[in-house]
């Protein structure tokens, strides 16, 4: 590597300004993109790698904690309900990865559809404007997709049949293994909690975990698979 001049300045408008030569210069601009796209894919691959790490451990915690209380009679109905707040948690990481995730994710498909897609088949970009989208959000970095929809979009995909399987779990847990004698609203009290509040929580909990997946509000990103037909702008 050559030494810099002794009268290099990095401080100066010339040097930090640099990389603004590119925009001017096609095949630098072409360059810089490719790189670009590298880059952002390679952010979107290691956040799907996380979202997919939370996943797995909800299916073994679910799966687990199945076999465990259905081991032997005498197991309390009650760890079904840690592991619906456990799903609970888990939902709550993945909800915060995925909307990260979607930040690369929607920088790509910007790229994807601007820039290689017009080079297979010279037909126009899709966002004329698509630079500055670009340039502003490199500058400042936001999170697209509103939570509501994040969280439904992993109940719809993962969630949801996860926490199912636990409640009808529960249920068969609360009448074919009730003691002779014993109703399934007192069997289902945990300490001091009387089984009605329980019942009353898990059933208002399921409630809002289907309502949540039901939810099929489209996508208002240009550019995603689920997107509205309508959809026009980009993020």
């Amino acid at each position: 590597m050559s030494e810099p001049s002794e009268d290099f300045d990095p401080e100066s408008r010339e040097e930090r300004e640099v990389a603004a030569e590119a925009a001017g210069d096609r095949s630098d601009f072409l360059s810089l993109m490719g790189h670009a796209y590298r880059g952002e894919l390679g952010r979107t691959s290691s956040w799907r790698t996380r979202i997919d790490r939370t996943t797995n451990w909800a299916v073994v915690v679910t799966a687990s904690l199945l076999t465990w209380t259905f081991s032997s009679a005498s197991r309390p109905h009650y760890v079904l309900l840690i592991g619906l707040v456990m799903l609970s948690v888990f939902l709550g990481i993945e909800t915060r990865r995925y909307r990260t995730f979607d930040v690369w994710r929607s920088r790509v498909r910007l790229l994807e559809e601007n820039v290689f897609a017009n080079a297979l088949d010279p037909e126009g970009v899709e966002q004329s404007n698509w630079r500055a989208l670009l340039s502003e959000d490199l500058r400042e970095p936001t999170i697209k997709m509103p939570a509501v929809e994040a969280v439904s979009r992993r109940l719809r995909r993962v969630y949801a049949p996860l926490v199912s399987v636990l409640v009808a779990a529960w249920v068969v847990r609360l009448t074919v293994f009730t003691a002779a004698g014993n109703g399934v609203v007192a069997t289902a009290s945990v300490g001091p909690i009387p089984g009605a509040l329980v019942l009353a929580l898990v059933g208002g909990f399921y409630v809002v975990v289907i309502a949540l997946t039901v939810r099929r509000a489209p996508r208002r990103a240009k550019g995603e698979i689920q997107a509205a037909e309508d959809a026009e702008e980009w993020k």
